[in-house]
């Protein structure tokens, strides 16, 4: 489980280490740096996926994406006797991205192309590490990328070496110098970190996918729109915890159920019996909200769930009536893998009560920089040297 979480230099966010909990509820007014916050984590994910700079182009390259304000804020410029101002760095620019447990722990470096590269707004990435436990150290690290070398550490000695691979700038360790010989704990970071799974697009509108007839194959993952709800729902029914899809729905609609109806020689279309209906409603019927919650349903009770879930604001188009219900799907889904919700909303956050299994963090900006509201110093954090 990902127990800490640190970004530098990315967008509002100069510099934040936070705690993590199985289920992590980010929250905060708009403005707040809720959405870097979720970005980030979308980057960590590129990293598996060897998208890292690509993302990052995206988003307009680096100069586009890098904390705004100056190095260090000093306390004349938070009381206003002095204007905000550059001054003279005392370190290089950087975007640096990182994250830590009690087995693994990684972090990454860009910064700044090479003068005269061709590719001005192409980051590079300057430094990558790996090591085991919460904290980097020498005793512990055993994985380390500085410009096109990477070095690792043999887990029969102890002694290191060198990958036969050297690195593009824009190549990570994580996907160019992991195999089952020369990087073994790189290889398995890879394929836990490419398990992580992201909903912030799950489609309710009128012509959404969800809403139309679809071939039932076993689907034990929702696709992140939600496009294949009706395989992933009756999947859970085929080889999941059918009995808590059902208690999930009836715990929001009571007395409701789950139908699927035929559509086709080969289409079944999903819906929802509901007391006092003479048929079942199918999901061209169902408002935005009950869909939704189907959806987040189909979600959480993955058959498959992955190391890590990350929900943003899942309460979009649901009644408040519907978030007590919610929470305690969240808090039982958190059994099973670590969850993070990116969330405006108090009434999600009341409704998850003070469970042991939450943690709330509520950002606020302060001088134009995200923080962690009412936290003066986070947790340790060391970055990898340059």
């Amino acid at each position: 489980m990902m127990t800490r979480l640190a970004i530098a230099g990315y967008r509002s966010i100069r510099d934040m280490t936070v705690d993590l909990a199985p289920l992590t509820i980010v929250t905060g007014p708009n403005g707040s740096g809720k959405s870097s916050l979720y970005r980030s984590l979308r980057l960590l994910s590129d990293v598996a996926q060897g998208r890292l700079i690509a993302s990052l182009a995206q988003e307009g390259g680096l100069s586009s994406v890098l904390w705004a304000g100056p190095e260090k804020i000093s306390a004349d410029m938070r009381s206003g006797r002095v204007p905000v101002q550059g001054t003279r760095r005392s370190d290089p620019i950087a975007l640096k991205l990182g994250f830590s447990g009690a087995d693994f722990g990684y972090a990454v470096d860009l910064g700044l192309p090479v003068p005269g590269s061709g590719f001005a707004n192409d980051p590079e990435i300057k430094v990558e590490a790996m090591w085991n436990g919460e904290l980097l150290g020498r005793a512990n690290l055993f994985a380390e990328r500085r410009g096109p070398l990477v070095t690792l550490r043999t887990s029969e000695t102890g002694e290191w070496r060198r990958s036969p691979v050297d690195l593009s700038s824009f190549d990570t360790m994580v996907t160019h110098a992991a195999d089952p010989r020369d990087g073994l704990e790189l290889l398995l970071m890879r394929e836990r970190m490419r398990n992580w799974r992201f909903y912030d697009a799950l489609r309710t509108d009128q012509t959404a996918p969800a809403r139309r007839p679809q071939v039932t194959t076993y689907t034990p993952v929702l696709a992140s729109d939600g496009s294949d709800l009706t395989a992933a729902i009756a999947t859970i029914h085929a080889i999941g915890d059918g009995a808590a899809l059902d208690n999930a729905v009836d715990d929001a609609f009571a007395g409701s159920s789950i139908a699927f109806t035929a559509s086709g020689p080969n289409h079944v279309t999903i819906g929802m019996r509901q007391p006092g209906m003479l048929r079942p409603l199918g999901a061209s019927e169902l408002s935005d909200g009950t869909l939704r919650y189907l959806l987040l349903v189909a979600a959480l009770l993955s058959p498959r769930p992955p190391e890590l879930m990350v929900l943003n604001e899942p309460e979009a188009n649901l009644h408040p009536s519907l978030l007590p219900a919610l929470a305690r799907l969240l808090l039982a889904s958190a059994n099973t893998c670590q969850i993070i919700v990116v969330s405006h909303s108090g009434a999600l956050i009341d409704a998850l009560g003070a469970s042991e299994q939450a943690r709330s963090i509520a950002l606020a900006k302060d001088m134009g920089e995200t923080r962690v509201s009412g936290q003066r110093f986070g947790p340790d954090w060391r970055w990898p040297k340059r």
